[in-house]
């Protein structure tokens, strides 16, 4: 789709682009991103105006890198996760909305505890709970913990720590697995989690995903719940009285995952559903 030694309009360009990619919306992303529009609305201020051979030359290779099967969300590098914005790329999966409502369940069981709240991420990836968590928590009184075993994915993290302002004073970023990465003695009100929960060789997998994101950040063993096991056994020592766990959990894992929590003595435990239904939030309170 080349056009770097002709003179066009970021309008022309846009058609160009979602005709070749096929989805206008992407198409649009695509090019407010290689024209370096500060928002929408400035990109939409600029369609008449002509692209320079560099900004082309950057569209041309976004474009090439979707038509090869590459996710848009790595393609753009950035994608909107609540109320923020986070730098994404292959270090960590793509942020998607089944992980909002995680968010939206840890908020939930957040919202009576004060005057100070203490929290974690466990495998925060791109950090898009853990900051989430601290953008919208009160400022005064909220620590949140941001960790990851994959030193990779935690400084993708910090980076994208900078996105939430004065409340990043909030996050304390460490490396480690799982529970290793907490400090000794602190208490926490909430432990969250967006662990691994897909088994090894599982179908249903799509293959961009299995082509394109972390393995490690995916797979958990044959039934895809080696990860959730330990986080649900180890949390307790780690929770204060009352303190909740947190997880999202694949579709097909509730009632197993209901079992765990239910045996290791968790109290009001309960199953959430995504927006399709589907069980997708595990919690439960220690007692």
């Amino acid at each position: 789709m080349s056009r770097s030694s002709e003179t066009v309009t970021w309008s022309e360009l846009w058609e160009q682009t979602a005709a070749a990619i096929g989805d206008r919306q992407h198409a649009r992303w695509l090019c407010e991103v290689a024209s370096a529009a500060t928002s929408g609305d400035e990109f939409l201020d600029r369609l008449r105006e002509p692209a320079t051979v560099r900004m082309v030359a950057h569209l041309d290779a976004m474009v090439a890198r979707v038509r090869g099967g590459e996710p848009l969300q790595y393609v753009l590098g950035e994608w909107s996760f609540r109320r923020i914005e986070l730098a994404i790329d292959r270090r960590a999966l793509i942020p998607r909305p089944e992980t909002e409502l995680v968010v939206d369940a840890a908020l939930d069981k957040l919202a009576g505890i004060g005057p100070t709240r203490t929290v974690a991420d466990l495998g925060t990836g791109s950090g898009a709970i853990g900051l989430s968590l601290a953008a919208e928590l009160p400022l005064a009184g909220t620590t949140v913990w941001i960790t990851d075993a994959d030193p990779d994915a935690l400084d993708l993290a910090r980076a994208n720590t900078a996105g939430i302002g004065r409340k990043a004073a909030n996050v304390r970023a460490e490396p480690g697995s799982w529970f290793e990465a907490l400090p000794d003695g602190v208490a926490f009100d909430a432990i969250v989690s967006n662990p691994p929960y897909v088994a090894e060789g599982s179908p249903d997998l799509d293959p961009s995903v299995l082509e394109w994101e972390p393995a490690s950040a995916l797979f958990a063993g044959p039934d895809g719940l080696d990860d959730i096991r330990r986080l649900v056994s180890e949390a307790p020592a780690h929770l204060a009285p009352g303190g909740w766990l947190v997880l999202e959990i694949g579709a097909d894992q509730g009632p197993a995952v209901r079992e765990l929590f239910e045996s290791a003595g968790y109290r009001e435990v309960e199953t959430r559903p995504d927006l399709a239904g589907h069980d997708r939030i595990a919690l439960g309170r220690r007692r």
